[in-house]
């Protein structure tokens, strides 16, 4: 048995690597929390999770006075046994989005931990379906881009090989919104997947309104149009519209996604493995919606959900924003539109730990 001797966190502020804007906010910056957690057998894992601007200080403290303390002295192979322990210790906390990115932390530690002991890079360890995975483009779709910017960086992402872009929807009259679609269509042509997002951002008759008037574009989803906690109008929206609704980065307990695959209201889910608690939930989100027959297209993160999607038997796209260009040593390799998982033991993400301890604020 090895067990934990040490566990550490702090907090680092990558700047955006492009401007992101949303019909919500913008993405200020990625507030990245990292745990490293050390064993009896001279192994250390290196975890993390973040943020996109606020919230990243609260996580630290929550991991400093609370959770780190656990983990000295458990098996580190245990990895179940830590997360039931770790998340539901917590209490009054346990479901919402601080506990849940603290665990995430720990949890992808852990795994790293799992896959430098047995040697074997993570797609493999979460059942190796596949070593890649199709790419869509999210980087040219952002809210402030014209519709010219906005049809060059669709094409651009076509000439790459990559089979989808998705571009961010909201505008003030729906007119505007379907424009830059319908010119984004044309360039393209039939065959390439358009995915739009409109980021909580609607009312129920308002997602409908968008819905039917963006039809004719050929919609591959239309992504978190409502409040994620409001599942009966996402059930309503899945009902009246052929779109496939696509719905979990705001999701942060994986019991959540149940009702939304029981009651029909999602036809994609794109469950975040740092917003859901990290990989052990991670996996069981996938498998259950496995069983409905229903995608998993993960939300951001690209540099850890290229294993986890294309290990899995129902992971269908990876998301990609680059974030971490500046604190890794290598970039994600790209092949003919796909996304190809790295063959390094562990979580295989290549840190630049003198990058990282440059950008420490807490």
């Amino acid at each position: 048995m090895a067990t934990i001797t040490s566990a550490r966190a702090y907090l680092i502020d990558i700047p955006v690597e492009t401007p992101r804007t949303d019909a919500v906010q913008a993405f200020l910056k990625q507030e990245t929390i990292f745990v490293h957690i050390s064993t009896s057998d001279g192994i250390e894992g290196v975890g993390y999770s973040y943020t996109i601007g606020t919230g990243g200080t609260a996580i630290l403290a929550l991991l400093r006075d609370y959770l780190l303390e656990k983990l000295v002295g458990m098996d580190s192979d245990r990895i179940e046994q830590i997360w039931q322990t770790v998340y539901y210790g917590t209490r009054a906390t346990t479901t919402g989005a601080i506990t849940s990115l603290a665990v995430a932390a720990i949890d992808t530690a852990l795994w790293d931990i799992k896959g430098k002991r047995t040697n074997m890079p993570l797609w493999k360890m979460v059942g190796g379906a596949s070593d890649r995975v199709p790419l869509y483009d999210t980087e040219g779709g952002w809210l402030h881009i014209d519709t010219d910017e906005l049809v060059r960086g669709a094409i651009e992402s076509q000439k790459k090989g990559w089979p989808g872009v998705k571009l961010k929807i909201g505008k003030p009259n729906i007119s505007e919104d379907f424009e830059r679609l319908s010119a984004v269509r044309q360039a393209v042509g039939p065959s390439m997947h358009i995915m739009v997002d409109a980021n909580q951002s609607m009312t129920l008759a308002q997602a409908r309104q968008r819905a039917e008037a963006l039809q004719s574009v050929g919609l591959y989803w239309l992504e978190e149009p409502m409040p994620a906690d409001d599942v009966a109008a996402h059930r309503a929206l899945a009902q009246s519209t052929a779109i496939p609704i696509a719905v979990g980065e705001s999701i942060y307990s994986a019991a959540q996604f149940q009702q939304y695959l029981h009651q029909e209201a999602a036809g994609v889910i794109q469950v975040d493995v740092a917003r859901v608690g990290g990989i052990t939930p991670w996996l069981k989100v996938a498998h259950l919606a496995e069983t409905y027959n229903v995608v998993v297209c993960p939300h951001f993160l690209m540099e850890i959900h290229v294993s986890l999607a294309a290990g899995i038997a129902n992971g269908h796209y990876v998301e990609h924003i680059p974030q971490l260009t500046g604190v890794t040593t290598e970039r994600m390799t790209i092949d003919n539109g796909s996304a190809i998982a790295p063959s390094a033991p562990g979580l295989g993400i290549p840190w630049d730990f003198e990058a990282i301890e440059r950008l420490v604020v807490a």
